[in-house]
């Protein structure tokens, strides 16, 4: 499971010309699922993601958490991070989950995130997406479940 997180002041999903979602300080989240994921992978990226300490605080350190700074997620399904380009010039989509085992784990990714406290908007799963969002630093972090399994 991959999730690239990118720090935002503002973010909002527009879907068929209705917003979806919206948020104020947070992380737009881009999250991938990928055949193998299971419940020790959600938990991982949703440990990783409320508590990794990218946010500024009053001297202007990266010290904060997104739990520390009372933050929102913007939680955008995001199959093409599992594109591999390897070959050709079209990406294949291979490592993807099904949708049906993808949008399971989307939804147990972003519950359990609520239950960490964190407020969670969406966009709509298998959806056209326009994502909007103001990148604070810009900062952008990638998440890995992978790396667990390799310490």
């Amino acid at each position: 499971m991959k999730v690239v997180l990118q720090r935002a002041k503002y973010a909002s999903v527009v879907v068929e010309g209705e917003v979806a979602g919206k948020i104020d300080d947070g992380y737009v989240a881009l999250v991938g699922i990928t055949h193998s994921d299971e419940e020790t992978d959600i938990d991982y990226l949703v440990n990783k993601t409320a508590n990794l300490r990218v946010f500024e605080d009053e001297n202007g350190k990266m010290n904060l958490s997104l739990k520390d700074m009372n933050g929102s997620v913007l939680s955008i399904s995001q199959f093409t991070l599992y594109g591999d380009t390897r070959k050709g010039r079209r990406p294949n989509f291979m490592q993807a989950a099904k949708p049906d085992q993808a949008l399971a784990l989307y939804q147990q990714f972003n519950e359990k995130l609520r239950a960490e406290g964190v407020r969670v908007e969406t966009g709509q799963f298998g959806e056209m997406m326009d994502v909007s969002f103001t990148n604070v630093g810009p900062v952008t972090i990638i998440l890995d479940s992978e790396d667990a399994k390799k310490k």
